[in-house]
Parts: structure tokens; C-alpha cells; sequence
């Protein structure tokens, strides 16, 4: 019998979207980007595609980095999901963030202060819903991180990092975080411990330079690491990251090669999957695939 989590990079441009899909189909998204620019389609729905193509009618955990348009562009289709948990950078008020919204954007910002407001139910330790027992989850470790003590005129540096780890595998999903939270988050040896020794690594503030923090990425130490991120720039740090990635083997599926990698980008290698667990001889796997 193979236990599996599968988890998805959706290509968002520039924008940050993730699905996972625990053993026992539990349902958790990670920021709601929207858009796709290998299969040129601006209104891509991550939320939508989940429903109607995966058929999952109910979120068990959503997790908002921080409120970036490019993380919460896809929110208006939350309702349809209704998600059980919701995790996000409590501390900043609602105030703060519809301060200087666009008009265009507005809509969407209420919405997430909505949310905000009326998830408000603290999880009890022993609830299904709780994070603290991997079992909830099928055996997959969840661990949050939050950044506080930043100019909250910065939301990068209040972003959320998720980690997720099963079958010794291990996914570090660190939000737009820039160097001076993860200073702040260095000092924490549950960090530490959470986000050392990974096997992925999506890249912090979409492969920014003003996300790489050389103390951070060496602690991870990850086989491959994932941009996601539009068109290249000249402040990517993608050669960094490839330079500080042990390599891993990835599956094409549009040509049927498999190939070295260290650094994928959603740019370039559209919407990546990343299925890892136990196979049938309880032998831990991760399989690696791009469009």
C-alpha cells in the first residue's frame, strides 16, 4: 500500500499558490495566486481548478501568508470551499491592510478582512482540526512560523512559514519573507530545528535577492529548491538557490525525460507536482514533476 502527500506549485505568475493533499485526504491550500502563464490563462483559478477538477468541496486548513494581492488574488472564490481552519498574520489589523488599496483591488481586500474578523474560534489541542497531532493529517508534521517584531509597513516580513514533513520528507514553504524576519526567526531554535536538513524549498519573496539569506538556505540545505515567480529579473537569485541545491531527479511530462534539476521555476516549468511518502515496501519516495 502507498501513502502518499501530493502537492502542487500551481504557476500563478507572479504570485504564490499551493495545494496539498495529505494520506488520509485531508485538503490544505497555501496562498491564493491566480493566473498561469505556461498555459495562457490569466484567470486561472487554483480554488476553482481544485473543485471542480479534483473534486474537493471543503478546505480543511488554509493558511495566507501575508495580505500581497499576488497571495490573496484568488480570494473571492473562498465561500465555494469553505475552509474549516484559517491561518494568517493575526497581528496585523484589518485597518492596516485596506490602507492605500486600490480601487480595482478593494473587493477583495474586504474580503480577506471578512475572513479575518470571523475566523476568530481559537483550535482546541484535541480537535481533528488541531495541528499538534500528525495523526489529524495522516501522519504529516505541520509546523507554523510567524515573523512579529518587523515595520509592519512590510508585510514580506510578516509572512507565515509552513512546514510540512512526512515519511522523512520534508517541504519548507516560507512566504515572502526578506532578511530582517528571518534575523527575527533565526533566533528560534524550533525554527531552526523545523526547516534544517529539507528536500524542497520554495524560494522566499519569489526568488528575490531580498529574500536570500545565505544562513537561512545553507540550514535548509535543499535538494531542489521551486520559484515561483512570472518572467526573470535582473534581482532573481535563482543561480544562488541552484548553487546551494543538492539536485534531484525530475520527470517532464510533456516530453517523458527525466533530468537533473536544482532549481525549477514555475516560469519556465509551469505547474510543478511533488508526490512523496511511503511505497509499497514502506520505503520513503519523492517523486518530482513539471509540465
Amino acid at each position: 500500500m502507498v501513502n502518499q502527500c501530493e502537492l502542487y506549485f500551481w504557476d500563478v505568475q507572479h504570485g504564490h499558490a499551493t495545494y496539498l493533499k495529505t494520506p488520509n485526504n485531508r485538503h490544505i491550500v497555501i496562498d491564493l495566486g491566480t493566473g498561469d502563464y505556461s498555459g495562457n490563462n490569466s484567470e486561472f483559478s487554483p480554488l476553482t481548478h481544485i473543485k471542480d477538477k479534483f473534486g474537493v468541496d471543503k478546505l480543511d486548513y488554509l493558511i495566507i501568508t501575508h495580505p500581497h494581492l499576488d497571495h490573496i488574488d484568488d480570494i473571492l472564490n473562498i465561500d465555494s470551499l469553505k475552509p474549516k481552519v484559517l491561518n494568517r498574520p493575526k497581528h496585523i489589523p484589518n485597518e492596516h491592510v485596506l490602507d492605500g488599496v486600490r480601487e480595482q483591488d478593494v473587493e477583495k481586500f474586504k474580503k480577506y478582512c471578512d475572513i479575518n474578523t470571523s475566523y476568530n474560534i481559537p483550535i482546541s489541542k484535541d480537535s481533528f482540526d488541531s495541528t499538534s497531532n500528525p495523526q489529524n493529517w495522516g501522519g504529516v508534521n505541520i509546523s507554523t512560523f510567524t515573523p512579529t517584531s518587523c515595520d509592519i509597513s512590510n508585510y514580506n516580513n510578516h509572512s507565515i512559514v509552513s512546514i510540512f514533513e512526512y515519511a522523512g520528507i520534508k517541504v519548507v514553504i516560507p512566504g515572502d519573507n526578506e532578511k530582517a524576519s528571518f534575523d527575527e526567526l533565526m533566533l528560534n531554535p524550533d525554527f531552526k530545528s523545523a526547516v534544517r536538513d529539507a528536500d524542497v524549498l520554495l524560494a522566499p519573496h519569489h526568488g528575490r535577492e531580498s529574500g536570500y539569506v545565505s544562513d537561512f538556505v545553507n540550514l535548509v540545505c535543499p535538494k531542489i529548491t521551486v520559484v515561483s515567480d512570472g518572467s526573470f529579473c535582473d534581482t532573481s537569485a535563482n543561480a544562488r538557490y541552484s548553487a546551494n541545491s543538492s539536485g534531484w531527479v525530475v520527470y517532464n511530462r510533456s516530453n517523458g525525460e527525466e533530468n537533473d534539476r536544482k532549481c525549477l521555476t514555475t516560469n519556465s516549468d509551469g505547474e510543478i507536482v511533488i508526490k512523496f511518502g511511503l511505497g509499497e515496501s514502506q520505503t520513503p519516495f519523492l517523486n518530482i514533476t513539471r509540465k
